[in-house]
């Protein structure tokens, strides 16, 4: 019986970080309704959906949540950076690039291609 988790306490620590910042960048989306600001209602809810999934994804050692939590924090940091960093704060711009680095950071790297399925 495999079982799911919500976070991993074997991942590096650059991984368990990001793990905790794609569930927070959710949590707070949710609270403080930034990715509606950038995508609109619709495509702001599916990033928050994706922020959450990645995070879930990348804590039980699959692929496709690493892919979606490196997605979805890039598609965020673009479009902060193209409507305007000072619109949206520096401070959040600077969580998800945070995020982004800390998920192509090469620790991070090895250890996904070496046990992630």
């Amino acid at each position: 019986m495999e079982t799911r988790q919500w976070t991993n306490p074997r991942h590096p620590q650059t991984l368990q970080i990001a793990v905790f910042l794609l569930y927070a960048n959710a949590v707070f989306g949710l609270l403080f309704q930034r990715p509606f600001q950038l995508f609109g209602v619709a495509l702001g809810f599916v990033v928050i959906v994706a922020y959450a999934a990645g995070g879930f994804g990348v804590a039980n050692d699959r692929n496709w949540g690493y892919l979606v939590g490196i997605g979805v924090s890039a598609v965020v940091v673009v479009a902060t950076v193209i409507a305007g960093v000072v619109l949206l704060g520096i401070i959040g711009l600077m969580f998800d690039l945070a995020l982004v680095v800390l998920l192509l950071h090469p620790q991070s790297r090895s250890y996904q291609q070496i046990w992630f399925k």
